[in-house]
């Protein structure tokens, strides 16, 4: 993977606090090709999200920066990733799944680390 996008799962989301800091460990990300979200980009066009604070309501994801995805985001985003044909056998969106679906039954916020 030459260009990666990561995600994982904040346990206990600030509404105040700044989350610009690339702390991948700390929300033990899962690493995703970041070319395939240009297949999906139409798509997350329409995802309410915000980037770095929760004060920078936005739609998709903050390819150079960090993205906050909203519990109310994360089925639509689910959806995307699990209609992708390679969703079946490519073990990176596998565990995509595996976090979104997690976060969506905690009702937790999911991070994104852009390239």
């Amino acid at each position: 993977m030459a260009c990666v996008a990561e995600f994982g799962i904040i346990d206990k989301f600030e509404t105040d606090k700044d989350y610009s800091d690339y702390e991948p460990e700390r929300y033990h990300c899962v690493a995703l090709d970041d070319d395939i979200l240009n297949d999906w980009w139409s798509e997350l066009m329409l995802i309410q999200t915000y980037f770095h604070s929760y004060s920078r309501p936005e739609f998709a994801l903050a390819r150079w920066g960090v993205t906050l995805i909203p519990p109310e985001s994360l089925e639509a985003f689910y959806n995307i990733v699990s209609k992708d044909k390679r969703s079946k056998t490519s073990a990176e969106l596998i565990d995509l799944m595996k976090l979104l679906r997690k976060a969506i039954t905690e009702k937790k916020y999911v991070i994104h680390y852009g390239v």
